[in-house]
C-alpha cells in the first residue's frame, strides 16, 4: 500500500473533508502554521552557481542532500568534493530531454585530461542502493514491514492505519509494495528482505555510473529534468534533490549528440563554484513543511483531491512524485 495515499485517506473524517474543502493544495500550505514547518541546515546544502545567462542574470542552484541511513557512501563522497571544490570550472556537459541534466568533468573518461579526485573518495558497492533491517533476507508482512520502517519513520505505522480502516483511494504503485516520507523525502518499500530506498523524482539529483558493477563515486551528478525516473530507483543513488533553481538545470538547451551531449564543448554550461553552502554568504535559511504534520496532510489530501472550481473530477490519488513536498525560504 502506497502511504502518500494513505495521507489522502484522511479525507474519510468527515472533519477533515469539511475544513479542507475547496482548498488547493497551494492554499492549504500557504495558511499552514509556523510551527509545521522543519528548517534545513545549511550543512545538508551545496549551492552551485553557473555561469550567468545570456544578458548577464546569475543563476543559482540549491541542493539538499540526502539524509541518513539512505544513499550515505555517495553523499560523503559528494560532501568530499564540494569542500574540495572540485566541480569548480567544470561544467553541465549533457542535458537530454525529459530525462537529466549532468554535470561533471566532461573529460573524465581520457585519463591523461581527468581532473584528479581529491583523497577519502569510497567505492560504494551496489547492494547500498538500498536499506535493510539487520539479520537475514527474508518476507515480511505489512505488519512487519510496518514495525521496521516505523524504526526510521515513526509515523508510517500510524499512517497505514488510517488507511487500513476503509478509506476508498488509489493506493498502488508500480515500482514499490509501499510508498511514504521519511523526514521528508519520497521513499519506496518492498516486503521481500523487507527494503527501503529512495525514489527518483523531477529534480532529484543522482550518481552517473558506468555499467555495473560500476556504482559511481558522485563526482557525475545528474537532476531528473523530465517525467519522474522512477526505472532508475535502486539502479543508481540518489543524493539529494533541488530545491531552488530549478529552472536553471531545467531550460538549458538539449544537446543534440546521443543522450543529450553537448558535441561542441563550446555549448557546455561552465559551473563557476559548487560549495557547501557553509562557505556561501547571506544565503537565506530553508525549510520545508513536516510530512509528519497535520498541514501536510491535508496538503496531500487536497492534492489527492483537488475540489477547487477549476477541476471536473478529483482524481482520488497522487502518485510518490506528484505530491511535491513543499520547500521555501524562511520568512
Amino acid at each position: 500500500m502506497s502511504l502518500l495515499l494513505a495521507l489522502a485517506a484522511v479525507a474519510a473524517s468527515p472533519v477533515s473533508a469539511k475544513s479542507a474543502a475547496a482548498l488547493s493544495p497551494g492554499e492549504v500550505v500557504a495558511a499552514s502554521p509556523a510551527a509545521d514547518w522543519q528548517a534545513i541546515s545549511a550543512d545538508d546544502l551545496l549551492v552551485m552557481d553557473l555561469a550567468p545567462d545570456s544578458i548577464g542574470r546569475p543563476r543559482r542552484v540549491v541542493i539538499q542532500l540526502m539524509p541518513e541511513p539512505f544513499s550515505q557512501g555517495w553523499v560523503g563522497n559528494v560532501r568530499k568534493l564540494a569542500a574540495a571544490h572540485w566541480w569548480d570550472g567544470l561544467t553541465v556537459y549533457r542535458v537530454q530531454d525529459n530525462w537529466v541534466s549532468q554535470w561533471g568533468d566532461a573529460d573524465g573518461e581520457d585519463k591523461t585530461k581527468a581532473k584528479p579526485l581529491p583523497a577519502g573518495i569510497e567505492q560504494v558497492p551496489q547492494e547500498r542502493y538500498v536499506v535493510r533491517p539487520e539479520g537475514p533476507e527474508r518476507s515480511a508482512t505489512h505488519e512487519e514491514l510496518d514495525t521496521w520502517l516505523a524504526t526510521i519513520e515513526g509515523t508510517h505505522a500510524a499512517w497505514h492505519a488510517l488507511a487500513r480502516k476503509g478509506a476508498k483511494v488509489k493506493d498502488s504503485d508500480p515500482y514499490a509494495d509501499e510508498t511514504f516520507f521519511y523526514r521528508g523525502w519520497p521513499v519506496a518499500a518492498s516486503q521481500a528482505g523487507p527494503s527501503a530506498w529512495p525514489v527518483h523524482c523531477y529534480g532529484s539529483v543522482g550518481v552517473a555510473r558506468d555499467m555495473p558493477p560500476d556504482t559511481g563515486i558522485g563526482a557525475e551528478l545528474y537532476v531528473a529534468i523530465g517525467h519522474a525516473p522512477r526505472q532508475l530507483d535502486r539502479n543508481l543513488a540518489v543524493v539529494g534533490r533541488v530545491i531552488e533553481g530549478m529552472q536553471f538545470m531545467s531550460s538549458l538547451p538539449r544537446g543534440p549528440a546521443p543522450m543529450g551531449v553537448y558535441a561542441d564543448p563550446s555549448e557546455r554550461t561552465p559551473i563557476v563554484s559548487l560549495h557547501p553552502a557553509s562557505e556561501v554568504a547571506d544565503l537565506p535559511v530553508y525549510e520545508f513543511l513536516s510530512t509528519e504534520s497535520a498541514s501536510f496532510r491535508s496538503y496531500a489530501e487536497a492534492s489527492a483531491n483537488h475540489r477547487e472550481p477549476f477541476y471536473v473530477q478529483p482524481a482520488g490519488g497522487v502518485d510518490i512524485c506528484n505530491l511535491k513536498v513543499p520547500v521555501r525560504r524562511r520568512k
